[in-house]
């Protein structure tokens, strides 16, 4: 943990000399060649080069040199979704394993550059997946498992991928969640999808199309778990992560190699623990953005263990986090403000029965540490002796940005968050003043870049431009309000209007709004989101009505409006209430008012709206 003086002058000299800064992190990777030069940019900074030049391989660095070094070192903690059962993974079979299915994509005709979708859930095969795609230089696009048949077909057609991963089954608590199937329905004539490789998870049989469907471990099998390592440049692309906002098409946000790889393992190390030695649990899905960061790239870049969770927080009871600690020794635990949300409704006791000793660290991500949950976590989870982090990131980020730290004491750390290096913070008021030092208020953008910043969205650059740079010159913009004290820490005030952060995973307004204008029986729609007590934000919906459709009972069109956005999107996204009214306020340019409508739903939530 960086003391304040400390913190201080590497912030300072990560501004004044970037260059030099980034330069010396960056001895931090391993390298076939190292970089010419630091840091590019054009004068909007929406083109942006980091670490030109370079040569690497993502696979190599979270793998290979640590299995040289200390081969049998656990790498990874499979936490399965029954209480009790881990499996532990070694750097030399994770470097096995991610050879085979290496070698098994390259059998299929997957070459550098091509775009390989991963629907699995947080299980050995989804690492193994990313890793041996970024071993052969392919890029991987993994799709949250939460997401339906028609939003899996979606981000499949917008990437062209030509190979998919997936499971017969996925567990989630008590849920057996139908993943075969609804890749069936998702890739049903999309003819660029040649294969589809399936891993057994339970023992339920599924179709498999001949010619098309093969079953993952047999073809690792019959594979050598030998494959070279492919030298990619370092702004080529290693990931692309469909997130949501502005429009009803979700946004591949392509991340690149070196850049990316850098800042998820300088953070990782410098935030949490920079030991080898350290267990770090973060029990969020591995398909989501802080999968990749700190499930995967972060803690494997450095030599750490990383425990990968299969289940549910309350599976079979409320204490499976603290179990799950008890159990493995986790080191530090990072966690969402949600899930933390909903298992302290349960009572202290499901905590102080487990030995927590091996804690040092709590973290928090997804959305501020409210009053409460900061002083449950700190007495209950923490013993009021661990330092608590809060974080502020998002997926075109890359990792964080913003953090707070806390410990001993009673302030919360939502309400100090410090930039990492190299992220210079600006606050844009509502009349476009640009602040970046002293007391201010404003839409929190960033000023300059930082290695793991967003590219681009996948195929559509001018999208990218228009979304993160074209509203305040030379700013990455970003749709959150913040507060910064005089002393130049900030404050998360509000989430951007477009986007609903739904028990730690965001939806962009526009697609359930899409979704919801898709049937039949509407004719306008805008959802905004509204306090939660449990998952942070729900969703509010208002709905206006063809006229021929006036007619309907109010429950029966409420299940089917919900019903339309589970098909369309995934069960996360369903409203939780939605009320028909006669027309939206909208603006003289046309604009919805959503914040009136975001009062209008505050007062709507005491009424008797479906």
């Amino acid at each position: 943990m960086l003391q304040p003086t400390e913190y201080a002058r590497r912030y300072a000299q990560s501004l004044s000399d970037p260059d030099a800064f980034w330069a010396e992190q960056a001895k931090a990777l391993t390298w076939f060649h190292a970089p010419s030069s630091t840091y590019e940019a054009d004068t909007e900074g929406a083109d942006v080069a980091w670490f030109s030049g370079g040569r690497l391989n993502a696979s190599v660095n979270c793998v290979d040199r640590h299995a040289v070094r200390r081969p049998g070192k656990t790498a990874l903690i499979w936490a399965k979704n029954e209480p009790g059962q881990y499996e532990r993974i070694s750097y030399r079979t994770l470097k096995h394993r991610v050879g085979q299915l290496a070698n098994v994509l390259k059998a299929r005709g997957v070459r550098r550059g091509d775009h390989v979708v991963v629907y699995l859930p947080s299980v050995p095969e989804a690492v193994y997946s990313m890793l041996a795609c970024a071993r052969i230089g392919a890029v991987h696009v993994l799709v949250f498992t939460g997401f339906s048949a028609e939003a899996l077909r979606e981000r499949i057609l917008d990437c062209k991928a030509k190979v998919l991963i997936t499971a017969n089954e996925g567990l989630r608590g008590e849920q057996r969640v139908p993943l075969k199937a609804r890749v069936d329905d998702a890739v049903s004539g999309v003819a660029h999808i040649e294969c589809v490789l399936m891993a057994r998870r339970t023992d339920q049989a599924v179709p498999m199309t001949p010619g098309r469907d093969l079953y993952l471990e047999d073809e690792m099998a019959q594979q050598r778990s030998t494959c070279p390592a492919e030298w990619m440049a370092a702004e080529d692309p290693l990931f692309v992560a469909y997130t949501s906002g502005g429009s009803p098409a979700p946004k591949g946000i392509v991340h690149t190699t070196a850049g990316y790889l850098l800042y998820v393992a300088r953070t990782q190390a410098e935030l949490f623990a920079d030991s080898e030695d350290t267990i770090h649990f973060c029990p969020s899905n591995v398909g989501c953005i802080t999968g990749h960061s700190y499930i995967v790239y972060g803690p494997l870049a450095n030599g750490q263990t990383s425990v990968l969770f299969e289940a549910t927080p309350k599976y079979p009871a409320p204490d499976r986090y603290w179990r799950v600690i008890e159990e493995t020794g986790a080191h530090t635990l990072l966690a969402s403000a949600s899930a933390l949300r909903a298992l302290m409704q349960y009572g202290p006791a499901w905590v102080r029965g487990h030995d927590l000793s091996s804690l040092r660290l709590l973290a928090t991500l997804g959305e501020p540490t409210s009053p409460q949950l900061w002083s449950w976590f700190h007495e209950v989870v923490g013993r009021e002796s661990l330092p608590l982090m809060d974080t502020w990131w998002q997926t075109e980020t890359g990792g964080i940005v913003l953090a707070g730290r806390a410990g001993g004491t009673d302030s919360n750390p939502a309400d100090a968050l410090r930039p990492f290096f190299g992220v210079r913070p600006a606050l844009v008021g509502d009349d476009g003043t640009i602040d970046d030092s002293g007391p201010s208020q404003g839409r929190i953008c960033i000023s300059g870049s930082w290695p793991g910043q967003a590219r681009t969205i996948h195929g559509n650059h001018r999208r990218f431009r228009e979304t993160f740079f074209s509203k305040y010159a030379g700013l990455f913009a970003t749709e959150d309000r913040a507060e910064r004290d005089e002393d130049g820490t900030y404050r998360i005030t509000e989430r951007g209007d477009d986007v609903l952060n739904v028990g730690g995973y965001r939806f962009g307004a526009a697609e359930i709004e899409q979704a919801l204008c898709s049937h039949e029986a509407v004719q306008d729609s805008t959802v905004v989101p509204v306090p939660d007590d449990i998952k942070g934000q729900g969703i509010y919906a208002f709905v206006v009505l063809r006229g021929e459709n006036s007619a309907w009972r109010p429950d029966e069109l409420a299940g089917a409006l919900k019903e339309q956005v589970r098909h369309t999107i995934g069960p996360m996204a369903t409203p939780d209430t939605i009320q028909v009214v006669d027309a939206l306020p909208r603006t003289r340019a046309g604009q919805v008012q959503r914040q009136r409508l975001r009062r209008e739903a505050a007062d709507g939530i005491n009424n008797h709206h479906v």
